[in-house]
């Protein structure tokens, strides 16, 4: 006989590539409305990552410090089995644009399917957060763009030095793209 999950235990996942202010404000305002958050730091196979699952699982720990009712879990697989594992029964997710909204919809729906006792609790992004992706903070540091308003300083640092340790190649030369003369 399998144990009815928790309600009051909450599961935040994704790759955190980097961990983003708008990351962060859905951990504040889910630990407000849940007893306890997890935050599952996962691999997405779709997704080529800069830093590692340690090392995201470590920034993540950092960043959550002050939260008491906040832990951070490393899962690989399906997330709805990794909420099963914890004992919860709510996934939380954030939303900011009607694209999240649209692939949000279809994963709720599926992992409905895969385990109906798991429900999924979307919060909406803040206006100020609502632009921002991990993809798009990744994009300003290897352009040398400003990150403060993005990031916290215990990610900025090491987003730096990745980025400055790891330079992507240049975009092609002009030249490159113009077609060949005939």
């Amino acid at each position: 006989m399998s144990s009815l999950p928790d309600g009051r235990i909450a599961v935040y996942t994704g790759t955190f590539d980097p961990i983003t202010f708008g990351h962060l404000d859905i951990i504040r305002r889910g630990s407000a409305i849940f007893e306890r958050i997890v935050v599952g730091v996962g691999i997405n196979p779709e997704k080529a990552t800069l830093f590692t699952p340690e090392e995201r699982v470590d920034q993540v720990r950092r960043v959550v410090a002050p939260f008491r009712n906040v832990e951070v879990k490393f899962y690989y697989g399906l997330t709805v089995q990794f909420v099963r594992q914890v004992g919860a029964r709510v996934m939380l997710r954030g939303l900011r644009t009607t694209s999240d909204m649209e692939y949000e919809f279809s994963m709720s729906l599926a992992n409905l399917i895969l385990d109906p006792e798991i429900e999924t609790v979307f919060l909406m992004a803040q206006d100020e957060y609502s632009h921002v992706s991990s993809t798009l903070i990744r994009q300003i540091a290897t352009l040398g763009g400003a990150l403060d308003k993005f990031v916290p300083p215990e990610v900025k640092e090491p987003l730096l030095r990745r980025v400055r340790d790891h330079p992507q190649p240049p975009p092609p030369a002009e030249r490159e793209l113009r077609p060949p003369e005939r």
